[in-house]
């Protein structure tokens, strides 16, 4: 281990993140969900995603970008529908609460949605939807964020990497497996390190300013990243923006405020969720049916499902302890 990281336990490292957040100014009943979410993204390998980006959290909350201390207002529309306020506070405590509401109705009427306005970065999308899945609900999530896409055959982004999420319950409150996937070929917080640490990038990953391929991820970042699977990933980016804008009634990529600089001017993005009791609308038949599916894929040699790699990493860091750089270290100390 270099001397320049620490190796934290999972326990440590939670009551760090837990201790960053209220520190910073975040109501403790706004924190729990969050660092949860924060502690699990680490667990998952999701470098870059977790310890990371809670710096910006904290100084969001100091510099009143985001009111850590905000109480979420649930509005329920029919028994199946829901809109969380989230008042402009963190996604987490907001979709936390609208979840108490949104699992119940899933489960005695078969369907149920939760449109959230007024948001913040949700993080790390798959953490909300296994959430449900471990509830024992198949469960879609959509979250938009800042333009990072241009449309096919234009040069200015007008969309985020825009991720969306499905997460499939397995038996005794497991996961079957999850799909979280951005709009984009990588994540944008791929291009920032890149560019953090002087690092060229792969072609493919993002276009310059004139809608060229680059390995100057500064030159992406000041384009626009590529869409996953070219005009695919843009009409996927296209979908979430409708779910979390227009459905959900939040602000397109471009009236939001930075999700890094502390610049204000509140996020405004949107996030939705839809759940579905299996149960019902398969007859019965859905174990069964899932648990052959997932066969057909891990009997064949090198093959896995989706988020195999994810929960491989949460067994073995739950062991070894999680990595951060002495400075990241540091730094959200100073908060706590």
């Amino acid at each position: 281990m270099a001397s320049t990281q620490l190796r934290l336990t999972p326990k440590s490292a939670r009551k760090l993140i837990f201790e960053a957040l209220t520190g910073a100014g975040t109501h403790t009943r706004n924190a729990g969900y969050f660092a949860d979410a924060i502690l699990d993204t680490e667990l998952s390998g999701l470098e870059g995603h977790g310890f990371y980006w809670l710096q910006y959290y904290c100084e969001h909350v100091q510099s009143g970008k985001v009111d850590g201390r905000a109480a979420p207002l649930v509005k329920k529309l029919s028994p199946v529908a829901f809109r969380v306020d989230a008042r402009r506070g963190f996604a987490h405590p907001a979709i936390e609460k609208g979840f108490a509401r949104l699992i119940p109705a899933a489960k005695k009427n078969g369907i149920a949605g939760m449109a959230v306005h007024n948001s913040y970065n949700a993080a790390t999308l798959g953490y909300h939807t296994g959430y449900l899945a471990k509830k024992g609900l198949v469960a879609f999530g959509f979250t938009n964020s800042t333009p990072a896409i241009a449309p096919v055959g234009g040069r200015k982004p007008v969309i985020g990497t825009n991720p969306l999420s499905f997460a499939v319950p397995g038996r005794k409150g497991k996961l079957a497996f999850l799909i979280d996937q951005s709009a984009s070929a990588v994540t944008w917080t791929a291009v920032k390190l890149a560019a953090d640490e002087g690092r060229a990038i792969p072609l493919g990953w993002a276009q310059d300013s004139e809608g060229k391929p680059t390995t100057d991820p500064a030159r992406g970042l000041a384009g626009s990243m590529a869409p996953a699977g070219g005009y695919k990933g843009f009409g996927q980016g296209l979908i979430v923006e409708v779910m979390c804008a227009a459905l959900a009634g939040a602000w397109r990529g471009p009236q939001m405020g930075s999700f890094m600089a502390n610049d204000g001017k509140p996020i405004g993005c949107g996030q939705f969720f839809i759940a579905l009791d299996p149960k019902g609308f398969s007859g019965g038949a859905f174990g069964k049916q899932i648990a052959a599916l997932a066969k057909s894929i891990n009997s064949q040699d090198g093959a896995r499902l989706p988020n195999a790699r994810r929960a491989a990493n949460q067994q073995r860091l739950a062991k070894e302890g999680l990595l951060i750089d002495r400075a990241l270290y540091d730094r959200l100390k100073s908060f706590a």
